[in-house]
């Protein structure tokens, strides 16, 4: 009976990623609609998961946190996302920034606005 409980857990497990992988695909999907297209890189976090690096045909950019590489890279390919291997080159310079990021980054290192 103790095959059953696990082998019940580990189908519970798989439903649960499946699921969020769905969910992410559907946010990856709904990012990419609205600029345009999208392309993405995805980056390990440790144990906290793996982030969806996302940069739109327009350079708007975003990300999303998957709980597993598994996860993230089963939503990117639901989605069609292009992936590239790391985030530099072209996808890199498809990036568009604004003052409030300029203003953000330089905050952080001379003293301006903070992140917090």
């Amino acid at each position: 009976m103790a095959d059953t409980k696990q082998g019940d857990t580990e189908q519970g497990d798989t439903k649960r990623a499946e699921h969020k992988a769905s969910r992410l695909a559907k946010q990856i999907q709904a990012f990419s609609k609205q600029h345009g297209g999208a392309e993405g890189q995805l980056a390990y976090l440790g144990q906290m998961g793996t982030r969806i690096v996302l940069v739109g045909e327009d350079g708007g950019w975003g990300d999303l946190v998957a709980p597993s590489h598994e996860i993230a890279r089963r939503a990117a390919d639901k989605a069609g996302l292009t992936l590239h291997e790391s985030f530099d080159g072209d996808l890199a310079a498809k990036v568009r920034t604004g003052r409030y990021e300029w203003s953000r980054m330089a905050g952080i290192q001379v003293g301006g606005p903070s992140n917090d």
